[in-house]
């Protein structure tokens, strides 16, 4: 499968969604850079009827906020298996994991990406995820990869003339 077929995408987050870096202030301030690009891919595809949906190790507001931003309804945090969690997420957007596509950066990633049917690695993820991936994107985690991928489906699909064609061109 290519991603023609495509019908679902799920996304880690720090280091996917963000550069990595974490800032940690007194009181449990936490705070995450996403890129804009990333957050209008994300609803590209949605609008596209493409699910999306984020799965993450760490348990974050910011995170929640974000998919609340978005509109992003399919979210799990603070997972240490990735994989049965995966499984859950596309029992619920009703997507069998060959149509699916998972975007990661590090080891944690890595059996996620083999379950589906196209592993993402982010430009700057971990050479042995860059090595298990179907795709590596040309852009870093946190710095458009997702809205790159959201292109290349789209456009894999013939459905990106539609998404350019809402804004008069």
């Amino acid at each position: 499968m290519g991603l023609k077929d495509i019908r679902a995408v799920i996304c880690d987050v720090d280091g996917v969604l963000t550069d990595g870096t974490l800032y940690l202030g007194g009181g449990g301030i936490e705070l995450k850079g996403f890129h804009a690009w990333d957050g209008a891919g994300m609803k590209y595809l949605m609008r596209s009827g493409i699910g999306v949906a984020l799965l993450t190790g760490r348990e974050s507001e910011v995170v929640a906020r974000r998919a609340e931003e978005l509109g992003i309804e399919h979210v799990r945090q603070g997972v240490k298996d990735k994989l049965p969690a995966c499984e859950e997420l596309l029992a619920e957007l009703g997507v069998a994991a060959a149509a699916a596509c998972y975007v990661g950066d590090d080891l944690v990633d890595v059996p996620v990406m083999r379950h589906v049917g196209t592993g993402v690695a982010v430009a700057n993820a971990r050479a042995e995820v860059r090595d298990a991936a179907d795709l590596v994107t040309d852009a870093a985690g946190g710095k458009g990869a997702v809205r790159e991928l959201a292109e290349r489906i789209l456009k894999a699909q013939g459905m990106w003339a539609a998404v350019v064609s809402r804004y008069g061109l």
